[in-house]
């Protein structure tokens, strides 16, 4: 039975950061903290693939950039409802997974893993191409996505709480499938492919379903991303940015997904604290990061939990 206490407590501490904002620079406060709430859903989207399908990706970014420039897109053609846009960059989504999967889960390893870069560079070529969408300097949004009809999104406070819902809600699908009989099977698959086969499943079909799934829902941070910063660029799917989701699953600890969403928080929030203290703030986070991998090699959530059991006993 998989433990979803310390994923209650990390929602619970999320819904009252709002009200934490007010002691501080409320509106530098709650914009970080939606910043992150966005990337922890694109990093449980990879933690969902990569701890639980054993598939990394190096180019999942490319559905960050998807559902960004999916909001540019319909905003522009008049439809600004946000349930729209999340439906239309989902099928997007969706499509490009299951058409790049199925070429990059032919091959393993390295090859894989180079093959997910591969595309996502392709895409970000693409977009960087698109002088109509401002090519390389992306374009500005003229506003926030529609709620229901309303403006509501332009409220930062409201923003926030629908990018924390949004994120509870991935989480709990993402915990659903991986109790499911799909996810069970996900699982085997990941600790030994050739016995699965041996037992009438798949593994091609099952990955290449769950990489859908996962860009489906890296997709939704895209959306959300596009709204938070009411810009959208090709920046947005960089190899970097692909890399600093994968940091991101690692420092968590990869496997458990309320670990990706701890993980997201404390790398944006030693990046963001490290360069305010000095411009040179990345030669400290690289050496740290490796230094925390060093001492707890499954992450931040490996070792709160072995805390909590000290703690037990």
């Amino acid at each position: 039975m998989r433990d979803f206490r310390p994923a209650l407590w990390i929602f619970a501490a999320l819904a009252s950061a709002p009200l934490a904002a007010k002691l501080g620079a409320e509106t530098y406060l709650l914009s970080l903290a939606t910043h992150a709430l966005i990337f922890a859903i694109a990093a449980l989207s990879l933690d969902f693939v990569v701890g639980h399908g054993a598939l990394v990706s190096f180019g999942h970014a490319a559905f960050l950039g998807i559902g960004a420039y999916t909001v540019a897109m319909l905003s522009r053609w008049g439809h600004d409802e946000i349930f729209v846009q999340l439906l239309a960059a989902i099928s997007a989504a969706v499509v490009f997974a299951l058409a790049t999967g199925a070429i990059s889960l032919r091959a393993s390893g390295a090859y894989y893993i180079m093959s997910t870069l591969a595309f996502g560079q392709m895409l970000y070529f693409f977009f960087v191409s698109l002088s109509a969408w401002g090519g390389d300097d992306g374009v500005t949004l003229d506003a926030r996505s529609r709620l229901f009809g309303t403006s509501a999104l332009e409220n930062d406070v409201a923003l926030y709480y629908f990018a924390l819902v949004v994120l509870v809600t991935c989480w709990a699908l993402a915990e659903r499938i991986v109790g499911s009989r799909f996810g069970r099977v996900l699982g085997a698959i990941r600790q030994n492919p050739l016995r699965v086969r041996a037992v009438g499943f798949q593994p091609f079909g099952y990955r290449l379903t769950a990489y859908a799934i996962s860009g489906a829902m890296c997709a939704t941070a895209g959306v959300l991303l596009a709204n938070q910063s009411e810009f959208v660029s090709p920046a947005f799917m960089t190899w970097q940015r692909s890399g600093e989701l994968l940091v991101m699953v690692i420092l968590g600890g990869a496997g458990s997904l309320w670990g990706a969403i701890l993980g997201a928080i404390a790398f944006l929030a030693l990046e963001e604290l490290l360069s305010s203290l000095t411009e040179q703030g990345n030669l400290i986070l690289g050496p740290l990061l490796v230094l925390i991998a060093l001492i707890g090699p499954t992450g931040l959530a490996g070792l709160l939990a072995r805390r909590a059991g000290g703690g037990a006993r």
